[in-house]
């Protein structure tokens, strides 16, 4: 059994960074991975901000729109939620997964996984990647961080969740835009053993 016959869950918050997400679709689709993709309401709010788009909120609309910005048409499989529907597969803990990712991940979803409360699917898939022991990987997207937003981090470090800030490197001699976010989208695949992005990896001092 490969790695790519479970599904992984793709959270997407309101968090500014939309570019993260669609890079990570990008190449997890590319690689035939399985995606099971939730954008949270604000979601919505923040891709007519930051792009002047609206995000289709029907399923099958919203996978044709997450493919088309992704730039992948066809490969893998991807199977969009709404963010209200809490009885999803993803809501439980019996779906197997190879994990959660939330990239961007804002301070109010971080702030209520780490408080134990659930409001909507994205909310209890993740919830139920921590109680179920799972990987579950959370890119924040904000600075500075304030004490609360740090002892927030640091409950959901204790329980096991790894955190991966959105801090691109410069070792790597990046070009453009998409090799800075490239880099960290790579860093959180890292952590959940997903190896899909071609990008120049620290080969120490020459």
């Amino acid at each position: 059994m490969t790695n790519n016959t479970k599904p992984l869950i793709l959270g997407i918050t309101g968090a500014s960074g939309l570019i993260y997400a669609v890079r990570a679709l990008k190449f997890l689709l590319a690689a035939e991975y399985q995606i099971e993709l939730v954008a949270s309401k604000s979601t919505y709010m923040v891709w007519q901000a930051e792009q002047e788009i609206r995000m289709p909120a029907e399923p099958d609309k919203q996978e044709q729109f997450w493919r088309q910005q992704a730039g992948v048409p066809e490969q893998g499989k991807l199977r969009c939620h709404p963010w209200s529907d809490v009885g999803a597969g993803i809501a439980s803990g019996s779906f197997r997964t190879l994990g959660m990712i939330i990239m961007p991940c804002s301070m109010s979803t971080v702030a209520k996984l780490a408080g134990g409360l659930s409001s909507d699917l994205l909310e209890r898939a993740a919830d139920v990647q921590i109680k179920e022991g799972r990987k579950l990987v959370i890119v924040p997207r904000e600075t500075p961080f304030s004490l609360i937003h740090l002892r927030n981090l640091t409950t959901l470090a204790e329980t096991g969740v790894r955190i991966v800030p959105a801090i691109p490197a410069w070792y790597h001699n990046p070009q453009t835009i998409e090799d800075l976010v490239d880099f960290v989208v790579a860093r959180a695949l890292d952590q959940l053993d997903i190896d899909c992005i071609p990008i120049q990896r620290w080969q120490g001092h020459l």
